[in-house]
């Protein structure tokens, strides 16, 4: 069996978005959202995943997605596994695209598309976006009508509905808590207190609101953390300690469930971005 590859691009010429391409066979995202979109095309093999309360399958020549605050996870549909090309989009550049189409932050509610001509376009941008000799003129045209082009078919035109009411606002105060001590070990009986629910009614209305628990939300942010820290020279043990990890080895675990690389590949590409072509 061949091992797992992967490969995450970040051209600086095009602030917000990151490019992954890669074969996975026995890798397995645990349950996690995004700042962003993630907008990608299934190349070989089947990707599964569970998205939106629903059980997903995007298999070769499809088009997989999420929007900002899904939670949602990862694991190869066959013995196979899967091999996609993967944009991972900023809201500004979503909405800078869909502001073309005089429309507001779009929101998507399927999680595969069956739309070939798209998972074309997907395909062909994603390696220009990828290859250092595209100018920048190219890449940012290129960018802008595979967006466009994603929105004007298949985004849902009411926009998406925020979440209201108190248990919402209780959510918010524990997410803000555990950014707040994110690197520290925090206590259920702290975070429901910083709420105002009980442990339980905080459990249950978290998983209810996000998605994930909050210990799945505290360790996304100690690997969003981490994510910034390895644009610095700290060393990975010291960036493990500093991100509230038990060691370098829970922080290397950590991070590929929800990354899909190595800490350390994924410092290779945030020091040695694309330089583009003026």
């Amino acid at each position: 069996m061949s091992p797992d590859t992967a490969t995450l691009t970040r051209p600086h010429c095009l602030e917000g978005l990151d490019l992954l391409h890669a074969s996975y066979r026995r890798q397995t995202f645990s349950r996690h959202s995004h700042d962003g979109y993630a907008l990608g095309v299934i190349e070989r093999g089947a990707l599964a995943f569970r998205y939106l309360h629903r059980d997903h399958v995007a298999c070769a020549g499809e088009v997989n997605l999420v929007v900002p605050g899904e939670c949602h996870d990862g694991r190869p549909a066959g013995p196979d596994g899967w091999t996609y090309r993967m944009l991972y989009l900023s809201p500004e550049l979503v909405r800078d695209a869909a502001g073309e189409l005089e429309l507001g932050l779009p929101d998507f509610r399927a999680g595969v598309l069956s739309d070939p001509g798209l998972a074309d376009a997907i395909r062909a941008a994603h390696i220009r976006l990828s290859d250092p000799s595209v100018c920048v003129l190219e890449k940012e045209s290129s960018l802008l009508l595979l967006l466009t082009r994603w929105i004007h078919a298949h985004a849902e035109r009411g926009g998406k509905p925020g979440r209201k009411g108190p248990q919402r606002a209780a959510v918010r105060r524990a997410e803000e808590f555990l950014r707040a001590h994110a690197a520290d070990a925090p206590r259920l009986d702290d975070v429901a207190k910083a709420s105002g629910l009980s442990p339980y009614h905080l459990l249950r209305v978290f998983a209810e609101t996000t998605g994930q628990t909050p210990h799945a939300f505290l360790t996304q942010l100690r690997v969003d953390m981490a994510r910034n820290l390895l644009a610095t020279q700290l060393p990975l043990a010291r960036i493990a300690a500093e991100c509230g990890f038990a060691d370098q080895s829970h922080l290397t675990r950590l991070f590929r469930r929800q990354c899909g690389v190595t800490p350390g590949h994924f410092r290779k590409i945030v020091q040695n971005t694309d330089p583009g072509n003026a």
